[in-house]
């Protein structure tokens, strides 16, 4: 199946998504699109984690996942947060599907680091046959970060590993990245397109600082395999054509460059 189009929407911008957005990803699915939603929901998770009074730590910028963690990350992730995406799809005049990675076996993992970090897991394997089965019947999949082992134990993943290791496996046309952010911005401006090497350059004269930092270095962690680009945008604006297609800024793979010393 060709023009798959990954989007990942950050679980802090999950909340404001605009319904300009969401009829976007419907219109982009009408004019011959595929797109797949893979979703996070780290403020939230927060939010029922401090209510049940449950503690939680993060290392390297994973989030230490305990079993009372696990248990609320699904709880939020597969329950309250898939569910609002899909309500959100819907009212927006599309056909939607919630599915976990445990469902259908979509995400199967292997443990990060069980000692240091708990039941977070990495992606190893995707069914990709359940997502080209819903999408031929004109479903839009709505993907929670949540996988499974051989053994059956369920394990958080990391939603930018997620929507990579969906869009590398589906060989999908892009991978969009949907924050609070317009893009990438240069006196101004948002630029329409720049090389990974521009990026290097973007964050160490300060052009690229704070908290756009990750955000680009997740995007460029995504460039891997077939994977020839990536998109960030805005879902709390208005940055989506008439054909459903969106607006961001696009970073794309340099040239490799060998450097003799």
């Amino acid at each position: 199946m060709k023009d798959i189009v990954v989007i990942k929407c950050g679980g802090s911008t999950i909340a404001e998504l605009s319904e300009e957005f969401f009829k976007s990803v419907v219109t982009m699915q009408k004019n011959g699109k595929h797109p797949i939603i893979v979703h996070g929901g780290g403020p939230a998770i927060n939010q029922l984690l401090q209510k049940l009074d449950i503690k939680s730590e993060f290392v390297d910028g994973l989030r230490k996942t305990t079993e009372d963690v696990l248990d609320t990350a699904e709880m939020v992730l597969c329950g309250k947060v898939n569910k609002q995406v899909v309500t959100s799809l819907h009212q927006a005049g599309g056909q939607a599907v919630g599915l976990s990675g445990c469902d259908g076996k979509l995400i199967e993992v292997k443990p990060v680091n069980e000692g240091m970090l708990g039941y977070v897991g990495e992606p190893t394997k995707v069914n990709t046959n359940l997502l080209l089965s819903l999408m031929e019947l004109n479903m839009i999949p709505v993907v929670a970060p949540i996988g499974m082992n051989n053994e059956g134990t369920h394990y958080n993943v990391n939603a930018d590993s997620a929507a990579g290791a969906i869009a590398k496996e589906l060989g999908a046309e892009q991978l969009v990245f949907v924050t609070d952010v317009d893009g990438i911005l240069k006196d101004g401006k948002c630029l329409e397109k720049v090389s990974t090497e521009e990026i290097e350059s973007y964050i160490a004269d300060g052009t690229i600082y704070g908290g756009m930092i990750p955000k680009v270095k997740a995007a460029l962690s995504t460039l891997t395999g077939n994977i020839q680009s990536v998109m960030i945008m805005n879902g709390k604006s208005t940055n989506v054509g008439k054909d459903g297609s969106v607006q961001g800024t696009t970073i794309i793979k340099s040239k490799i460059k060998l450097y003799v010393s």
